[in-house]
């Protein structure tokens, strides 16, 4: 028990208590959650866009900054995984569940009632697919990439260990060892397990949707249950396996799946409007960014609580998010380069997401002016199920769906148990067994817990509340990194055009 650091006690403690609160008086535990939200959306909204915004900028800045040739080790390491196996885990930790479950749902929830047009019109189609690429795009994994990179760099090329506290060494010197260290890492901790449980509800749900639509099995919170305990022993003895095992394997088990599922529905789906749509968005998106990127709406409010209710929540989606997913994509991305990392993060993995809710958004979408069903009256968990119906192999669809949800599920909750348990012991690459076992039933049962007091609005509130301390950790972590970076550069020489290949350090 010596490995086990002050953290592991102080959110087991909150964990646990946030649990018996949750069981004891749910009704109560919804309404207190659902107010805090609302405070942070109404007060704050204005905070998260520029926060994001400016995040985005500053690895921009990085990836052309002399500082990109810089590896995330030392000067002859290599990358431990290849390009694709790199890719394929970082891609399923980073998204996994959410862009399945929101994959038909998102577009049509925007072309219904989208933020700025009348809905269910050309405009509201071409604007629905315009935010989901916003909302899922290079802002998303800008946050993310911030957090990897501070993390790998302190870890691979500063020798600090793996935790968020040491990250901020540059600018709080040996205080990250104390107090102030330890509740960095409680923050950091906090927002994770929010973070997992909140897409682990969100893959229960919809497991249980496509079940309860495909064979008549109810869809109620009984079932969530079972399957969350049954995913809980899988994604356990993977976690026992370790990353370079399960986790490696589970994703590229992901990542096939998801091609398998996308191709098909590319290839029954209304294939050329998907790639005129495809070029469209694109461009929309990219004429539109920064206008999406500091819109707030303050003087209407419907449109402001449209922002309030997508933009935000997913920001601070994001935000919980990135502790887990930068620990685990730091851990897999020793040997790049910044400029190499960078570009891979942000990049390939937002063009996969546009790909996707391209092909499933316009599929729904089209489904839904068809007038053949109406989409609309089904829950949003199984709306994806409901589309497959519509079109030839919609079995064969909704069983590979239901396998890939299956798999990112015991994926991040796999990569978070490991996150988790490395965070809660002094940084350790092998955390002991019953710190990553103690952590995924309790990231499991806070799921369950969440779902039970006020199914998917307390998960959107309970991530938007833990999401908010840890932004600013993020903000810190943004300023340390850039005056270690700062630093080397002026050690090492480095130049806007280096003369050799001696500088890639």
């Amino acid at each position: 028990m010596k490995k086990i650091s002050n953290v592991f006690w102080i959110v087991s403690g909150i964990i646990l208590a946030c649990l018996l609160f949750g069981v004891i008086a749910p009704e109560t535990f919804e309404r207190g959650t659902s107010y805090v939200q609302t405070l942070i959306t109404d007060y704050f909204g204005w905070y998260y866009l520029i926060l994001v915004s400016a995040i985005l900028l500053f690895c921009i800045f990085l990836i052309f900054s002399p500082v990109g040739v810089i590896k995330l080790g030392k000067p002859d390491e290599k990358p431990a995984f290849s390009r694709a196996t790199w890719f394929a885990m970082l891609f399923s930790a980073g998204m996994g569940i959410g862009l399945v479950f929101w994959g038909a749902a998102e577009s049509l929830a925007h072309y219904m009632s989208p933020p700025t047009v009348e809905g269910e019109t050309i405009a509201a189609q071409k604007e629905a697919m315009r935010y989901t690429f916003f909302h899922w795009g290079i802002h998303a994994w800008a946050i993310y990439a911030l957090v990897a990179l501070s993390l790998a760099y302190s870890q691979f090329r500063k020798d600090e260990p793996g935790l968020i506290s040491a990250t901020l060494k540059p600018i709080i010197g040996e205080k990250a060892n104390g107090k102030i260290g330890t509740l960095i890492d409680v923050l950091a901790v906090f927002a994770t397990i929010v973070g997992v449980a909140t897409t682990l509800g969100f893959g229960a749900a919809q497991i249980n949707g496509g079940l309860s639509y495909l064979t008549g099995i109810p869809n109620n919170f009984r079932v969530q249950i079972i399957i969350v305990i049954v995913v809980t022993v899988l994604f356990i003895m993977s976690a026992w396996s370790g990353i370079s095992k399960g986790i490696k394997y589970l994703s590229n088990i992901n990542l096939i799946s998801a091609t398998i599922l996308l191709l098909l529905m590319f290839i029954i789906g209304p294939t050329v409007l998907i790639l005129n749509m495809f070029t469209e968005t694109l461009g929309g998106y990219l004429q539109n960014i920064v206008q999406m990127s500091f819109r707030i709406a303050p003087l209407k409010a419907e449109q402001r609580n449209w922002i309030n209710g997508w933009t935000i929540f997913y920001w601070a989606w994001w935000i919980a998010w990135s502790p887990f997913v930068g620990i685990f994509i730091a851990r897999v991305s020793r040997g790049r380069t910044i400029r190499e990392f960078l570009t891979g993060v942000l990049i390939l993995p937002a063009i996969v997401s546009f790909l996707w809710f391209t092909v499933f958004g316009t599929s729904s979408i089209e489904v839904q002016k068809s007038g053949a069903v109406n989409l609309t009256d089904f829950p949003t968990e199984q709306i994806l199920f409901v589309v497959f119906d519509q079109f030839p192999w919609s079995t064969l669809l909704s069983i590979v769906a239901i396998a890939l949800i299956l798999t990112f599920f015991v994926t991040s909750a796999d990569s978070a148990t490991f996150v988790l348990g490395m965070q809660t012991t002094y940084g350790s690459l092998t955390p002991p067994n019953i710190v990553k076992l103690t952590w995924g039933i309790a990231q499991s049962t806070m799921a369950l817990i969440l779902l039970y007091s006020g199914g998917l609005l307390a998960l959107q509130n309970a991530l938007i509340i833990a999401a908010f301390p840890f932004s600013i950790v993020i903000v810190l972590m943004m300023v340390s990194l850039y005056r270690s970076l700062s630093k080397e550069k002026r050690e090492l020489g480095l130049y806007f055009r280096p003369k050799s290949k001696k500088h890639e350090n």
